[in-house]
């Protein structure tokens, strides 16, 4: 016994080379993960100092989601799906991501936006303040701001831009220039409230002072009044008689898109570019009509910070903001295909620069309370039912598994939403009798999955993002970190000596 042991340990204590010798030296498993580890080994940290940072953010897109979407970007490619790897998983540094805000275990997108956006952590509902700052209370203000990335890069002589497809006054994009007691004074602020302006009104100054060359996402009821009539028929929400649309036009030379036709016009010589595509968030991928996708403001957005910035480059915000409204709506078929066109972004904001001097940064600001069901078989449609196991192959052998009450179940669901299983009767309590469901039913573009809790709109979760990165200082991500951490890491890339 003692001499084969011996043995053994001699056979698997050589060095990687000696790996083509092992038993299983030519399964393709084994041939893949080899050349990964070559992969590792030929790594060689980027140390230069950073031009350009771009922050990619898909709100909500925490490692569920991201596995979610993952799989159906396979499966719609002819895949099995497990085994497909997106654009951003092929960058070479990665990190989890600690989300919480300071009094919050469960964070929000002011809060998280702060963190990422300025290095502090915060308390949930905030944007561009400490945790000093009590929500709603505006007399906490003074003293407690923090500058944002986007500060820092101005005050640099860099150009500096926001893109997102929820309105641009929401919690993330207004993270880069807003400084507010509460995310919601998106359009007016409360009668007394004379230590702030609205988010919307401060945009409007971000770009008249400069700070902001490039604002594109939805909101355009936050910058009317309510009195007046915009495009498409509605009206605004603002409460103070001003036209901020027509005021950065006059006063800024900026140029206006609100269509399709529109934002292709707008030049890309460094002229201010004010996107607002929707009364409120853009539309969802999957039924986005006359207004351009997120890779294509994304873009437009790098064509014009690269020239306004010159040599002295630029920072970027790009939110795929969708994603988290999809979840909340527990409609994961919105959410995937969402999440598809936020990668297709990544892959421009890739090409159109060079990993010598740009820092890509892509992550998430939080998780949602969504669950993967088993014991799924291998091409079960992520979308869809959870088919049994083929001891006899690889590919489900397509029948649904029953659940202990007879009646199959999808492969994603959620903890809580509108979708509850549980019944509320007209005297106000629950009882709970699962619904069946079919796999057309379960694919279909408007499905929404079945939940436990009932909850008018499905929650955020409190667990771990992940955080991607390539270009200068990107393996500075590595390990487990607070969310802040990824401000730090872009900022001494720009400042490195």
């Amino acid at each position: 016994m003692r001499q084969t042991m011996t043995a053994l340990a001699a056979l698997l204590t050589g060095t990687a080379a000696m790996a083509q010798d092992l038993p299983q030296a030519d399964n393709e498993w084994f041939t893949a993960a080899q050349e990964r580890l070559q992969q590792e080994l030929a790594k060689a940290p980027n140390t230069n100092r950073a031009t350009n940072v771009i922050l990619m953010v898909a709100d909500g897109n925490g490692v569920g989601s991201n596995y979610i979407t993952r799989v159906f970007s396979g499966q719609q490619e002819g895949g099995l799906g497990d085994d497909y790897v997106q654009y951003h998983e092929t960058f070479p540094y990665l990190a989890l991501v600690k989300t919480y805000n300071v009094n919050a275990q469960t964070p929000d997108s002011a809060g998280t936006g702060t963190a990422m956006m300025a290095g502090v952590k915060t308390n949930i509902g905030i944007i561009g303040v400490d945790s000093d700052v009590v929500r709603g209370d505006c007399s906490t203000l003074p003293g407690n701001t923090v500058a944002s990335m986007n500060e820092i890069a101005h005050e640099m002589g860099k150009a500096t831009g926001i893109v997102s497809t929820a309105r641009i006054t929401h919690a993330t994009p207004a993270s880069a220039y807003a400084k507010t007691v509460d995310r919601n004074f998106e359009a007016t602020v409360p009668e007394g409230c004379d230590t702030q302006t609205d988010i919307a009104n401060q945009l409007i100054e971000a770009m008249e002072s400069g700070l902001i060359d490039v604002a594109m996402g939805g909101g355009r009821r936050n910058f009317v009044d309510a009195s007046m009539e915009i495009e498409e028929g509605t009206t605004g929400r603002r409460e103070d008689g001003r036209n901020l649309i027509e005021e950065a036009q006059a006063e800024l030379g900026a140029h206006y898109a609100w269509n399709q036709e529109s934002f292709e016009a707008a030049p890309t010589d460094g002229t201010p570019i004010l996107g607002l595509f929707e009364s409120s968030h853009m539309q969802y991928e999957a039924d986005r009509g006359d207004e351009p996708s997120l890779a294509e403001m994304t873009a437009k957005a790098i064509e014009t910070l690269q020239a306004s910035g010159g040599e002295n480059g630029f920072f970027l915000q790009v939110e795929s903001g969708r994603v988290d409204h999809a979840n909340h709506a527990g409609n994961a078929g919105r959410m995937v295909r969402d999440g598809r066109a936020f990668v297709e972004a990544i892959r421009v904001a890739d090409e159109m620069t060079d990993d010598a001097n740009t820092l890509i940064v892509v992550t998430a600001d939080h998780e949602h309370a969504i669950g993967l069901n088993g014991y799924c078989g291998r091409g079960s449609n992520i979308l869809g039912l959870c088919a049994e196991i083929n001891n006899e192959g690889v590919e489900t052998t397509g029948e649904p598994i029953l659940a202990d009450d007879g009646k199959p179940y999808t492969v994603v669901g959620y903890l809580n939403g509108a979708s509850s299983v549980l019944l509320r009767q007209p005297g106000g309590e629950y009882f709970g009798a699962r619904p069946d469901v079919t796999e057309e039913e379960a694919t279909d573009i408007d499905y929404v999955q079945q939940a436990l809790i009932p909850r008018s709109s499905e929650t955020h979760s409190a667990e771990d993002v992940a955080v991607y990165a390539k270009g200068p200082f990107a393996h500075l991500y590595e390990g487990t970190i607070e969310q802040n951490v990824i401000f730090h890491v872009m900022h001494h890339a720009l400042t490195a000596e």
